[in-house]
């Protein structure tokens, strides 16, 4: 890709004019999103000393600081370095209807920590397929990425890099590795170009700037980003889905296949398992002291637990919960209650607020509830149109690897109890004073719909048991059973991964 593109001039005289009526409609084109609610991400990335940072300035001149936001991405931190590789990027996602711009990307981190030794090839192409994972998961959403890359020629690159180190003024702002950078060009090129072609597709394809010419390239910028978000809002108001021009030929991105754990349905299990208050006694102080040991473990090796706990209402999660939390140093264990998403939650892709929950490497999280709502809560309550959540297995499925590459072990329950138990547990609620705030008109008439829930939970389990994370359907009609269940769950979970990692 990178060898196509031919360095131009652009006379002043010329483009003066244009440049103008550009900017003005930018402006126009901004507002539009934000009255459409449309969320703009625009990556900048490039060689070093192509003048992202310039560009950048010049794109948002005259645009509303309100609703825009420009965030410099460097290598990560000792903090970013210890939650997925991602999360970093997930956390910054604008809401809709606002504006994000990127000097550097998830592009810079990756293309950077190959060339630098800090990832092997291995990491790297799991990296590209979070990419291509990543943008997918957003432009399904409705979001537009814009993604540029500013190149320059080697002699152009090492012309700035001197002029910048010449003055006490800039010096700063040359590194050690802008000068490997230019110093190994033709090494870099072949990975830039490699990482663009695997990373162009039709949802977020690359447009590539000419940069020698500083003119040229502010031209081209605001073209396309002028271009894409006006196309973006057009096919908004038609209620279409936008496909964006792309410069080069686009690839196509086979969806990863999972390896699926063959699940019961919920009618198939029994529901008489129970223990005797001496048999629980005695196994839930066994396994909450193991569970002890192994959470010092799995903070020793840094590695990251995530427990989600999905099941009927009164099905005893929160019993449940406290039995395991317990048995934690609190910390390095906190529990997450899900409830239903703020507008600023609402706003967004619905995994960035279970994305940006996630803990430290070496620590428990455990969900009370979870991103499965998005296929059993939504569209059965018509929040999400059910097209839009059937792309959901899909999308956990990633997440959930993602979660896996990083190293954490996933553990993941479906309290059951049948229906007659649930009645019970209402009505005892509805009868005890300390309790009564526990039920609600919605746990009734949530219940009215248990023939629908109990089908939506069987297609969940079946899609989204996977043998990285597998289902664990546990008994609830006895909530004693139910609690040494999930504590020797996790424990065996946990010692299984130690025992993988020892060989």
């Amino acid at each position: 890709m990178l060898d196509k593109i031919k360095q131009k001039k652009t006379k002043k005289a010329e483009a003066t004019e244009e440049l103008r009526v550009m900017q003005e409609e930018l402006i126009d084109l901004a507002n539009k999103a934000k009255a459409q609610k449309l969320p703009v991400i625009i990556t900048i990335d490039g060689w070093s000393a192509a003048g992202k940072g310039s560009q950048i300035s010049r794109l948002i001149k005259y645009l509303d600081p309100r609703f825009y936001d420009v965030e410099a991405i460097r290598s990560p931190n000792d903090q970013e370095k210890r939650k997925p590789w991602m999360h970093r990027f997930w956390q910054r996602l604008p809401k809709a209807g606002d504006m994000l711009i990127l000097d550097g990307s998830w592009y810079r981190d990756t293309v950077n920590a190959l060339m630098f030794g800090e990832i092997d090839k291995e990491e790297y192409k799991r990296r590209i397929r979070d990419i291509n994972t990543f943008e997918r998961q957003l432009t399904d959403d409705g979001a537009l990425l814009i993604k540029l890359f500013l190149h320059i020629t080697a002699e152009e690159q090492k012309a700035r890099i001197d002029k910048l180190s010449s003055s006490e003024i800039t010096r700063w702002r040359v590194s050690e590795n802008d000068v490997i950078n230019n110093r190994n060009y033709d090494k870099f090129f072949r990975r830039y170009d490699k990482t663009l072609e695997r990373t162009n597709t039709d949802y977020a394809p690359w447009h590539v700037v000419p940069a020698n010419d500083k003119l040229t390239a502010r031209h081209d910028i605001l073209t396309t980003v002028s271009t894409a978000i006006k196309g973006a809002c057009e096919a908004k108001e038609k209620g279409e889905r936008f496909k964006p021009a792309a410069q080069f030929d686009t690839i196509e991105v086979k969806p990863e296949e999972f390896k699926l754990v063959k699940t019961k349905k919920l009618s198939e299990i029994k529901m008489d398992k129970a223990l005797d208050d001496e048999e629980y006694g005695r196994k839930l102080e066994k396994y909450q002291n193991r569970l002890f040991e192994l959470q010092n473990l799995c903070y020793q090796r840094k590695i990251p637990v995530i427990i989600a706990y999905e099941g009927w209402d009164a099905g005893g999660k929160g019993g449940n919960i406290k039995r395991v939390a317990s048995a934690l140093d609190p910390r390095g264990c906190v529990v997450k209650p899900i409830a239903a998403p703020e507008p600023s939650e609402l706003a967004r892709h619905y995994l960035w607020r279970f994305w940006t929950r996630i803990e430290n490497d070496g620590h428990f999280t455990i969900f009370d509830r979870t991103w499965y709502g998005r296929v059993m809560v939504e569209p059965i309550e018509g929040i999400t149109p059910k097209e839009r959540a059937d792309m959901a297995y899909r999308e956990i499925n990633e997440f959930e690897r993602q979660l896996t590459d990083w190293g954490a072990v996933i553990v993941k329950f479906w309290i059951n109890i049948d229906k007659d138990e649930q009645y019970r547990r209402f009505k005892e609620r509805e009868n005890t004073p300390s309790k009564q705030w526990k039920i609600t008109e919605e746990d009734w008439r949530n219940r009215g719909k248990w023939e629908q829930y109990e089908e939506a939970v069987d297609r969940m389990v079946e899609l989204t048991s996977t043998d990285f994370a597998p289902w664990t359907i546990v008994e609830g009609n006895d909530k004693k059973y139910a609690r040494v269940k999930a504590l020797k769950t996790i424990c065996k979970m946990i010692e299984q991964r130690l025992l993988a990692d020892a060989e």
